[in-house]
């Protein structure tokens, strides 16, 4: 197959076209040509008013539920999302049926997903069923390739478990990503803690829960000088804490999702389950403080949470909802929305070229004859989300049957 890109703004910081508008044929997965109105026939032709091409996306976390859970999604649905997101590379939790916690596990999410747009990179369980009692075999999965180390949606409560962990990938420069939630600040919380919990009646999960987990594990990164990498921050709190470690110069990232730059707890006085995620929707103020943050550098990478789940799961009483949203294919117009002012250089660090870095992913070069590994995406143009265009198996997207603005190729 032969693909035509016309007249699109290169962003990529290794290229000499960077900045510049150019012309790209891509055949057979290579960058065949780049120029001026290129003239060549393909089987395809993206146009646009607001074009651009960057090396390719990267979700930093994403649930793909399979094996186990494939009703919510398999591996092929989710990374057919993802490609239909502008992701060519995902990185995925661990928390399936059984855990991805071994060798043999790992290596059969590895082989199923062999042959899609996107790649797909484990994160390997850190501890044993992510029970957070005893290390999972950590050193077999980094020798069968995994990309780094989380308990996913079970994050690690126990501090001396978690020291452990920081201890044994500093061997061989791993990295830990964790997802701070203090379990017992939070247990039984449903929403963000305050005025509108107060008015909807519903227990509150205070910012506490979370920054107080961000405390622990930046003190264990200081005592270790390991790498760690918190996915999904959102409060302030979390914030300042993290911009100070990055200040004295500890090896800590962070990555925040699209849905806590876009919405807040105002969302949830319809009790719509869609709106139940974790860490919960924050404050308008506090919403406002993540949008800063992307721009100051505070803010490392983008991080989906892409947590789809099917329609049991959702369509109940709120307090028994399963928490999470499916975002992967969406993410692009709800960043446009949420943070418009940010120019689209910026969104290539914190799409792409910022989790390569951390993550150890090669940067493709937009070049001729290199591997068009590449997102192509128009700020601009406007689509219609629906039950027949989307990838993935999950119910839970607010945006199903509406109009956005912001479209991937």
């Amino acid at each position: 197959m032969s693909l035509l890109i016309k007249n699109a703004t290169v962003l990529d910081p290794q290229s000499p076209l960077n900045g510049k508008q150019s012309d790209i044929l891509i055949r057979k997965g290579t960058i065949a040509a780049i120029g001026k109105k290129l003239t060549d026939k393909a089987d395809k032709v993206i146009e646009g008013e607001a074009l651009y091409v960057s090396p390719g996306w990267v979700d930093v976390l994403a649930d793909y539920c399979d094996p186990g859970y494939e009703q919510k999604e398999t591996i092929s649905s989710g990374l057919n999302a993802a490609a239909a997101g502008g992701f060519t590379d995902v990185l995925i939790v661990p928390n399936t049926l059984p855990v991805i916690g071994t060798k043999s596990i790992l290596e059969y999410v590895q082989h199923k997903s062999a042959g899609h747009k996107a790649g797909l990179h484990v994160l390997g369980a850190i501890s044993k069923n992510t029970e957070g009692k005893e290390l999972a075999e950590m050193m077999d999965m980094h020798h069968s390739g995994a990309i780094g180390f989380s308990d996913g949606w079970h994050p690690v409560q126990h501090a001396g478990l978690m020291l452990k962990a920081l201890e044994y990938v500093k061997a061989f420069n791993g990295i830990i990503v964790q997802l701070p939630v203090q379990a017992s600040l939070s247990a039984g919380g449903l929403m963000h803690e305050g005025e509108q919990s107060v008015r909807l009646g519903m227990p509150g999960i205070p910012g506490i829960a979370e920054s107080l987990i961000v405390h622990r594990d930046i003190e264990l990164v200081r005592y270790t000088g390991s790498r760690l990498h918190f996915s999904g921050v959102s409060t302030p709190e979390s914030l300042a804490l993290i911009r100070a470690a990055k200040k004295e110069g500890l090896d800590i990232t962070c990555s925040v999702t699209p849905y806590h730059l876009l919405f807040t707890d105002e969302k949830l006085k319809g009790y719509d389950s869609v709106y139940k995620v974790e860490p919960p929707l924050r404050t308008e103020a506090e919403r406002k403080l993540l949008v800063k943050a992307l721009s100051d550098g505070t803010i490392d990478c983008i991080a989906t949470h892409h947590r789809p789940q099917e329609w049991d799961a959702k369509a109940k009483e709120f307090e028994y909802a399963q928490p999470g949203m499916a975002g992967q294919e969406t993410c692009l117009a709800m960043l446009l929305e949420a943070a418009p002012k940010i120019e689209p250089a910026r969104w290539v660090e914190l799409l792409s070229l910022n989790a390569r870095k951390i993550f150890g992913l090669q940067t493709p070069v937009i070049a001729e004859g290199a591997a068009a590994r590449l997102t192509v995406f128009d700020t601009a143009a406007t689509w219609t989300y629906t039950e027949a265009n989307k990838q993935t198996v999950g119910i839970n997207s607010p945006w199903i049957g509406k109009t956005l603005t912001g479209k991937t190729y």
